[in-house]
């Protein structure tokens, strides 16, 4: 065959597995879930009591469940929204794995956290033909004049084919840095580069194939698009928020094992309206707080109400951990007024994100920092999740490293 037909029979060929899903892989995992020595450190560090106790009689055997959602895979030291991550996940027991849904210049889905976050997530950096897109090149750090140092790389600035050239890395840069090296070398110190020489990013497609072929269930989140909408002169924001529910409905996969999540309420009830059976259990992630002035403490700021959301269409809420607890008079962790009202009012709830915060020791940051005065050691996490399952009724916990919250659900019985 002549090359130039070869070639562009290889440019056929690539274009149809671009636009086609990928098909379902068939992973074989352990017998059961394999939780390694964490939760059992974890266990150890834990205050005396009751639930020490039980936990700490705990041998197994352990299983797959759905209170054990990866959350983007088992961050905590792979990285995130990677293959390696994804099987990492599967392995430890989560039995539902997110993929945060962006999209490329060409308009290709794609699995990343945020639309721009590839110069904290990626080596893109380091590729001296793709840095040049980002919508921001590097800025070196200047001590002089205390300025520090920036990029920002968006999918949007670069085309599927482009996206699969990179590779990923551990979320994180160093402010301080004078090269791109450098830039990219900021691995927070209580997470690991051990698994991050080979970090394989995946397409929305191969994410669906992969976790189908891990005989997990998937939670994608429809990410806010960080480019003007619509893009690119008519890609709305339904256009895609239907391109991604799409892509189960092509791959076979029924809207009962799907989760589909959004920040935004308006995609939620376009969802409500437009592909009612994946509704039903659809997540209205909780940012009000950040936008709003939402106070968990207070129901006058929580608009709409809890009643109002169910209304709507909405079925679960999926706040941040500090919102739904506080501390009584005994400075014990219970529930939130706001979890005890969206509980009232027939919502289920969905936590996020458990071993995000990094050691506990000095009370955690963002996650725990409404409990933060309870909050001493490592082992307190089985502690807060434990209020969160018992108290709070959570249905699921999202978690950096899903071993932990499969642990904790085989050992107390969950479902």
């Amino acid at each position: 065959m002549p090359v130039r037909h070869r070639s562009a029979l290889l440019s056929a060929l690539w274009l149809l597995t671009a636009i086609l899903p990928a098909a379902a892989e068939d992973i074989l995992l352990p017998r059961e879930p394999q939780i390694g020595p964490r939760p059992f450190y974890l266990v150890d560090k834990m205050k005396e009591g009751p639930l020490k106790q039980q936990l700490s009689q705990c041998t197994g055997p352990f299983r797959k469940t759905d209170f054990s959602i990866g959350h983007r895979g088992a961050a905590l030291e792979f990285p995130e929204h990677t293959r390696e991550s994804y099987i990492a996940a599967a392995r430890m027991g989560a039995g539902i794995i997110e993929c945060d849904v962006t999209f490329t210049k060409d308009r290709q889905l794609v699995c990343r956290h945020s639309q721009c976050d590839l110069h904290t997530t990626t080596n893109i950096l380091t590729v001296p033909e793709l840095a040049a897109k980002c919508t921001q090149a590097f800025s070196s750090a200047d001590s002089a004049t205390g300025k520090k140092a920036s990029a920002k790389c968006c999918t949007s600035d670069i085309t599927l084919a482009e996206f699969r050239r990179l590779r990923a890395k551990m979320d994180g840069f160093n402010p301080d840095a004078k090269t791109p090296e450098e830039y990219q070398n900021g691995t927070p110190r209580w997470r690991t580069d051990l698994y991050a020489n080979s970090g394989t990013l995946m397409t929305h497609d191969e994410s669906i194939a992969l976790i189908k072929g891990l005989g997990a269930k998937f939670t994608p989140e429809l990410k806010a698009p960080e480019v003007p909408m619509p893009f690119d002169g008519d890609y709305t924001q339904e256009k895609y928020a239907s391109q991604m529910l799409d892509a189960y409905k092509k791959a076979g996969i029924p809207p009962s094992d799907v989760f589909a999540q959004s920040f935004n309420l308006a995609d939620v009830l376009y969802w409500v309206k437009t592909e009612p059976e994946f509704a039903k259990q659809a997540v209205y992630l909780e940012e009000r707080y950040e936008k709003q002035g939402l106070d968990p403490k207070k129901p006058e700021t929580w608009k709409p109400s809890m009643a109002e959301l169910k209304s709507q269409g909405v079925t679960i809420l999926g706040p941040p951990i500090w919102t739904m607890l506080t501390l009584n008079d005994r400075q014990e962790i219970v529930p939130s007024e706001y979890a005890k009202a969206a509980k009232a009012a027939g919502l289920g709830l969905i936590g996020w994100s458990l071993e995000r915060d990094g050691p506990l020791h000095k009370g955690g940051g963002f996650y725990h920092k409404s409990i933060k005065s309870a909050v001493d050691r490592d082992g307190d996490t089985l502690t807060v999740l434990d209020v969160l399952a018992k108290q709070v009724g959570i249905r699921g916990m999202f978690s950096d490293w899903p071993a932990t919250t499969t642990f904790y659900a085989s050992c107390t019985g969950m479902k």
